[in-house]
């Protein structure tokens, strides 16, 4: 099964999700983000596949949301009474998210490049993340006037409150290592070795029953219970956010490579 901007490639009982557009760095389109969420609930019904490994095209994990969808509303409030749709657009993503996490089968983050907004929420609903040393991580929305809305629990829960307020608060960027010592990455390979020690990781991984696997993700997924259920809220925020003046100045200019309106001045 395919498609041009998601891949599915399956080999036994183990299946390769790819996030294929390298021309925007593998950035979230509203086509990608429908076949993941498609794929995952074909996975949720399928007994017999046991692995998945999702990575994204040569150059990058995944850029993050793509904001081509979005740009006629940048800056642009609603008129009185309208329906946003942005608000179902964003939370498209965030049940993608949720989905991830309901997989029975064990998954796994192949990050090879950036990991950047969207993308590093994908991570953060990992069973195990392996990256090369190159690779990078960022939730860099609130530098352009967004809040990290969908991926905010995600990063909670993975990384603990001190850990996500300096990510999603600041906007940090981390390199590999840094990301290995914060708890995001599991497992740091060689530049160029991903490909060679991805085949050991999930033989290694095929140890454990898949009957028991599912039965400890659902477990784990009653604890997932705690942390309120955001996507509604959050897509009001980022619909919110995104129509209003902190958005419309981070986003241009950030396009023209300039500091946004309230940044320091060099």
């Amino acid at each position: 099964m395919s498609g041009a901007a998601f891949l599915v490639e399956r080999a036994g009982d183990v299946e390769h999700w790819t996030l294929n557009d390298p021309a925007t760095r593998n950035a979230l389109s509203d086509a990608m983000v429908a076949g993941l969420y498609e794929a995952c609930l074909r996975a949720q019904q399928d007994s017999t596949l046991r692995v998945v490994v999702l990575t994204g095209a040569p150059g990058a994990f995944s850029a993050g949301g793509s904001l081509g969808g979005f740009a006629s509303a940048i800056g642009q409030p609603l008129q009185p009474g309208e329906d946003d749709p942005l608000i179902a657009m964003n939370r498209g993503f965030g049940d993608v998210l949720h989905a991830l996490c309901a997989l029975p089968q064990l998954l796994v983050c192949a990050v090879d490049g950036a990991a950047m907004g969207g993308g590093f929420g994908l991570v953060c609903c990992a069973d195990h993340v392996i990256a090369t040393e190159r690779s990078s991580f960022a939730t860099p929305e609130v530098t352009l006037g967004l809040p990290p809305a969908q991926i905010a629990p995600f990063v909670w829960q993975r990384l603990g409150d001190a850990a996500a307020r300096q990510c999603l608060l600041q906007g940090r960027s981390y390199r590999a290592a840094d990301a290995q010592t914060l708890g995001l990455v599991d497992e740091l390979v060689a530049d160029g070795a991903l490909a060679a020690a991805l085949p050991e990781r999930v033989q290694t991984m095929k140890r454990a029953a898949p009957g028991a696997v599912a039965g400890t993700k659902r477990l784990l997924q009653r604890l997932r219970g705690e942390v309120p259920d955001l996507r509604h809220e959050a897509a009001i925020a980022f619909a919110s956010a995104l129509r209003g003046p902190e958005a419309a100045g981070g986003l241009a200019a950030f396009a023209k490579k300039q500091p946004a309106p309230w940044a320091p001045k060099p």
